[in-house]
């Protein structure tokens, strides 16, 4: 008897490449925030900036790239832009793995919005037990 295994890669990207396009503008903006707040060595996938490491869940081999990475007296942040999606299911995915490596390696994890996903984000951070994670509103 012969077992055929068939195995899927998947790049783990709750914001695909269209999405990212579409609020390029608010990350950007985003990234001003984090700059205006002290925030140093900020890794975001945006021209002129260095692309944030992508970590490998041993779990199903799928690739997770935080949004942006920056640092700020001399501790990691992860920020993860909340807007809404059709896909939640792999956001709310991205953030636990996200939350437990930052706490892991004693770094931070926050959520960042904006007006009109308020709701959608706090829905979310609820139903992953997050809820004690307060976003930052842009």
């Amino acid at each position: 008897m012969k077992l055929q295994v068939n195995v899927i890669f998947c790049i783990f990207s709750p914001m695909v490449k269209s999405e990212k396009k579409e609020h390029s503008a608010f990350i950007e903006k985003s990234v001003h925030h984090l700059e205006a707040r002290g925030f140093e060595k900020i890794r975001v996938d945006l021209d002129g900036y260095e692309k944030p490491k992508s970590f490998l869940r041993k779990k199903n081999g799928t690739k997770v790239t935080p949004d942006i990475v920056a640092n700020k007296d001399g501790k990691r942040y992860f920020f993860e832009i909340s807007l809404k999606t059709d896909k939640p299911q792999l956001l709310k995915t991205k953030w636990v793995f996200l939350d437990a490596l930052s706490r892991m390696r004693s770094d931070a994890f926050r959520i960042i919005t904006t007006k009109g996903h308020y709701k959608f984000t706090d829905t979310l951070l609820e139903d992953i037990n997050l809820s004690n994670k307060t976003p930052i509103r842009i």
